[in-house]
């Protein structure tokens, strides 16, 4: 067993192997989490992922906790308030991307109940119809942004290695790609 290359890494900062242990890869069953994700994926754009996840906690305050419904009533005194935090990545691009994506999801949920239902029901789909189908629905997603959410959220495989110790520990969780191996 030996794990993902970038954790064996000496430079490789603390913030990044317990992200790998508990989080990345791992099914997550919450729809405001789901919605996080795709936020600091969305945010991590143009940036190191170590950056982002030093600002994970700052982003879910300053987030309402990644509640859907509080981000998608976020007002203009929201995006400023974002915009002046320093805790969090200040884009107007990237924050009006987390509002209009919040209210999107409500969309989603209101006609397939939840947003990870949502997901669950889209099949076997390759990438390139995933990223389709976000850009259908929501802003400031591209190839990466998706392929990211979905490997990180359980979706895709490819998450770890194989031979990581993490790797078994996930599929025990039954993720989504297991359905179409």
């Amino acid at each position: 067993m030996s794990y993902c290359d970038y954790c064996l890494r000496e430079d490789i900062h603390s913030v990044h192997k317990p992200y790998h242990d508990k989080y990345y890869g791992f099914p997550i069953s919450s729809d405001d989490e789901l919605f996080g994700r795709l936020v600091l994926e969305i945010n991590q754009a143009g940036l190191s992922w170590e950056t982002i996840l030093k600002k994970e906690a700052s982003f879910r305050e300053t987030y309402a906790n990644f509640k859907i419904n509080d981000v998608a009533n976020f007002s203009e005194k929201d995006v400023k308030r974002l915009l002046n935090d320093a805790g969090v990545i200040r884009n107007r691009l990237k924050i009006a991307a987390a509002i209009y994506n919040a209210n999107a999801i409500i969309e989603i949920k209101k006609k397939n109940g939840t947003f990870r239902l949502w997901l669950d029901e889209q099949g076997n789909l390759t990438i390139n119809e995933w990223v389709k189908l976000f850009k259908k629905h929501f802003k400031f997603v591209g190839g990466e942004i998706v392929n990211e959410f979905l490997m990180s959220s359980g979706y895709l495989k490819g998450a770890h290695k194989e031979n990581c110790p993490i790797f078994a520990e996930i599929r025990a969780h039954k993720p989504k790609w297991l359905d179409y191996e």
